[in-house]
């Protein structure tokens, strides 16, 4: 079980307001906010929390005066798996583990919030007995910002396995499966772009924000880092290259499946979704790879890369140096083919390109199952600036690769989500992302896809798809 205190983020969000005064900013000029929380953590409220958030006296802290409001003083978070048999539960409630994908967006996984709430009311139902409100950590915050409880919205709450995902309403058998009387304890979804409240006064008395300000429905980090990318549009991709791999875009006809990924709701697009994979083998992976065959220099891993042809004369490599997220393989491992499908030795050459060739064949692969297709790809992180694994990236995609540097994405989407709230608020509609952050972020093209290659990496996308599941059952 991995949890955090609640409480620290009562007094995370006292430090950083306190700060910001000490600083000077002009937080009377501020028009609305918006906030990023980490995805699927909950925070359980008792009955008199509501009460006590609209009452609050502008001469204490928030952290004095909220310490006894929670039903349960450990918030799950997203690194906790201990909810497998509740998984197993839903899946078999539900009709499978597709069926919940279907339904939820996603297969039951131990982090979600539903599958938590559902743990917390078979072992502590003394807790959930006492809990007035279930909040998710963004819509928590955005809580004490308004005085009262505030919404969740569709980005957030597709990432709890109780959201129909085309509805965007709470799934009444995702909900019984879980704890009586829920719908009541989550309140209702709202719209991303809706305005959930205006700042409690205990914020205009205490920090001197103007009493007007808004406060826009708060969201989960992954679908505000595809806001501060602009990923509105079907086709948009981004690409981060970090410790950890992630691809995630925005989509018009979603495509769950049990076997991979995430479909949440595009919180910068109401009638949009956004697809989330992500791989726990990432930039790690590739420092190992160059550490034991390009002498630890990425220099000569560029060499090592530009000295082999495209598909690698045929050989494919899966390196799995931590257990694999997508897919799902629970023994590290690294297994090399030849041309005729079985085991080869690689030289160091081979063994760079099969590194960098193989996450991308199966980001594309599995990108594609869940509707993933791009016109468009943006690629960021830290390995974004190696132009050679861009060029590979363009040419296995067949598209065009932008590059940005978007420090802090998660909370500068919610920035932007402000701003667009706040315009769609003014206008009594909603007004298209696009057009409010048209020159937010900047792009520069970084490589070009060359056709001939392109086809051979599409060749091989079927032999790698068959590789994969045989080292599945490996």
């Amino acid at each position: 079980t991995v949890t955090a205190p609640p409480l620290m983020w009562v007094a995370a969000l006292d430090l950083l307001l306190a700060r910001m005064q000490k600083e000077n900013l002009p937080l009377a000029k501020v028009a609305a906010i918006s906030g990023s929380g980490q995805q699927h953590g909950s925070v359980y409220l008792r009955r008199g929390a509501r009460a006590r958030l609209g009452a609050l006296d502008s001469r204490l802290t928030l952290r004095d005066q909220l310490r006894d409001v929670f039903a349960f003083d450990a918030a799950p978070v997203w690194m906790d798996s201990s909810t497998r048999g509740q998984c197993r539960e839903r899946d078999t409630t539900l009709g499978g583990a597709q069926a919940v994908a279907e339904l939820t967006g996603s297969r039951s996984y131990e982090r979600f919030t539903g599958n938590q709430i559902a743990k917390i009311y078979q072992q502590h139902p003394e807790v959930y007995a006492a809990t007035d409100h279930i909040a998710l950590v963004s819509s928590f915050t955005a809580s004490l910002l308004i005085g009262t409880y505030a919404p969740i919205e569709p980005g957030d709450g597709a990432g709890m396995n109780l959201m129909n995902i085309r509805t965007r309403r709470w799934a009444p058998a995702a909900l019984r499966c879980t704890a009586p009387l829920l719908a009541k304890r989550l309140g209702p979804i709202a719209p991303s772009h809706k305005v959930v409240g205006r700042l409690s006064r205990y914020f205009t008395d205490r920090y001197g924000f103007a009493p007007h300000t808004q406060v826009i429905a708060f969201s989960g980090d992954n679908p505000n880092s595809l806001a501060a990318l602009g990923l509105a549009r079907s086709g948009d991709i981004a690409i981060s290259l970090g410790t950890s791999d992630t691809v995630f875009g925005a989509l018009s006809a979603p495509q769950p499946s049990a076997a991979e990924g995430h479909i949440f709701g595009n919180p910068i697009n109401p009638q949009g979704y956004m697809a989330l994979i992500c791989y726990k083998n990432g930039s790690l992976t590739r420092e190992a790879v160059r550490n034991e065959f390009a002498r630890g220099s990425w220099k000569a891993f560029e060499a090592a890369l530009a000295r082999t042809p495209e598909g690698n004369g045929g050989r494919i490599g899966f390196y799995f140096k931590e257990p694999e997220i997508t897919p799902t393989v629970l023994k590290p491992g690294i297994y090399r083919f030849g041309q005729d499908e079985r085991p080869a030795r690689f030289t160091p050459e081979q063994n760079v390109r099969a590194v960098v060739e193989g996450q991308y064949l199966s980001m594309r692969l599995h990108g594609n199952n869940i509707g993933l297709v791009p016109q468009k790809i943006l690629a960021t992180g830290g390995a974004s600036v190696n132009k050679s694994l861009l060029q590979v990236m363009a040419d296995v995609f067949g598209t065009r690769v932008h590059v940005s540097s978007q420090p802090n994405s998660a909370s500068l989407g919610a920035a932007y989500r402000a701003l667009h709230g706040w315009h769609c608020a003014r206008t009594r509609g909603f007004v298209p992302f696009e057009k409010i952050v048209r020159a937010a972020a900047s792009f520069t093209p970084a490589a070009e896809p060359d056709r001939a290659k392109h086809r051979i990496y599409t060749a091989m996308l079927k032999r790698y798809a068959q590789l994969e599941k045989q080292v599945m059952g490996s």
